[in-house]
């Protein structure tokens, strides 16, 4: 019975992985205007800090040694500190929900590119067509976008995250793939907490609006998001190909187009839907299975 469940949740995890992943663009448009964006995001890592507190004490899992905490505060600052800097930002200074999953939704080339060379993964012929057929989904959906004013400056914000979500997932495959997933987060979110803090001091009024929305908000960011999504990334990256990790968010920018145009009534046309249609498609060749060798005698 476990092992049945075991591969009814190894194959459930890329679905829920997405689903959840897109939510967090939709939880974090809901609750940034009631704080500046560095203020709003230490308020998430001191929240989240003290939930995986209070886990570490129940379970008790084994921390890092000297090595696995600077990998781990490494791997942090990419995954969350760029990443949640720039979509955050991004949303603030006015991005669309759906766009800004959409440049982030770029990463499966350029982690495949880097993965090739620097976890000498192969990417073979067919998963290259997928990711440019994800690639050209991507950008039919994004078609028609403005880009003006300081909604440019949201654009290069959200750049900032693809950058930070593509190195950080290599450097999380390579380098922190035997350190438990609490101790490990926990002090990911710590370091980038004293991070976004010291921005926040440095540079913004820290004046938040506590609002009903803003606390409901963060909390759905911090179960869902920091702990929920973040945990089911580390697990698909520790069990798979950083090439077949990256190309599900592919599927992040049509799943938070269609959250958006639902609760935010922002623009869905056919050519978009036709662009998700592609996406998906891409993302099917990425991770089809690949049919072994025949070895047998006289092949």
């Amino acid at each position: 019975m476990n092992q049945n469940f075991e591969k009814l949740a190894a194959r459930a995890a890329p679905a829920v992985f997405v689903v959840l992943w897109s939510s967090g663009f939709i939880g974090t448009k809901y609750s940034v205007d009631e704080a500046d964006p560095l203020t709003f995001l230490t308020i998430r890592m001191i929240y989240v800090v003290v939930v995986m507190l209070l886990i570490a004490a129940i379970v008790r899992p084994k921390w890092p040694d000297r090595a696995g905490i600077g990998h781990s505060i490494v791997a942090g600052l990419l995954v969350h500190g760029f990443y949640l800097t720039g979509v955050t930002v991004g949303l603030h200074l006015h991005v669309p929900v759906g766009v800004s999953a959409l440049i982030p939704g770029l990463q499966p080339i350029l982690t495949s590119t880097l993965a090739n060379r620097w976890l000498g993964e192969r990417v073979t012929p067919l998963q290259w067509g997928g990711l440019a057929l994800g690639l050209l989904g991507v950008l039919l959906v994004l078609h028609e976008r403005p880009i003006e004013g300081d909604i440019g400056w949201g654009y290069f914000a959200v750049s900032v995250a693809l950058v930070g979500i593509t190195l950080g997932t290599l450097y999380q495959k390579r380098y922190c793939g035997a350190i438990d997933w609490r101790t490990g987060n926990m002090i990911q979110f710590i370091a980038c907490g004293i991070v976004f803090a010291t921005g926040a001091f440095l540079f913004e009024d820290r004046v938040v609006h506590w609002t009903p929305q803003f606390i409901f908000g963060v909390s759905y960011l911090v179960f869902a998001l920091s702990i929920g999504s973040i945990g089911v990334l580390y697990w698909l990256i520790r069990h798979s190909a950083a090439t077949q990790v990256a190309s599900l968010f592919y599927l992040v920018p049509a799943v938070t187009a269609v959250m958006a145009f639902v609760l935010f009534d922002e623009r869905l046309d056919l050519i978009g839907i036709f662009g998700m249609a592609i996406a998906a498609a891409g993302v099917f060749l990425v991770n089809k299975p690949q049919a072994e060798p025949d070895i047998s005698p006289g092949s």
